[in-house]
């Protein structure tokens, strides 16, 4: 009886932006110096990953860091009418969503729209 050995190709790409997702992930629990390392590495890896669907999962990312930076100083700033934390706890669901949402793209090896602003 023989046996069939599956031999999985591991794919560079889709180990860097694995390892992005994990440091946005951890960013949201010990704070945004992991996310900061992840836009960094996003950032950096970006071109590399031109013409393949990682690109997409890069830029979307990297899209969503900033509206998640972009939202909370908005809500830091709008404390003052007293509105603030109701923005910033709105920016925070809307960065989760995004990172599950996109995060599950990638297992499912399908693309994100990376123009696209809510999800």
């Amino acid at each position: 009886m023989s046996e069939q050995s599956v031999i999985e190709v591991k794919d560079p790409h889709k180990t860097i932006v694995l390892i992005t997702y994990g440091l946005f992930f951890i960013g949201l629990f010990i704070g945004g110096l992991p996310t900061l390392i992840g836009v960094i590495i996003a950032y950096m890896k970006r071109k590399e990953t031109e013409g393949t669907v990682y690109h997409g999962y890069l830029n979307y990312l990297i899209k969503t860091f900033w509206i998640g930076f972009l939202g909370i100083l908005l809500g830091i700033i709008l404390s003052i009418v007293g509105i603030g934390m109701l923005v910033i706890m709105a920016t925070g669901l809307l960065y989760l969503i995004r990172l599950v949402y996109s995060f599950l793209k990638v297992l499912d090896k399908k693309p994100v729209n990376p123009a696209s602003w809510l999800i």
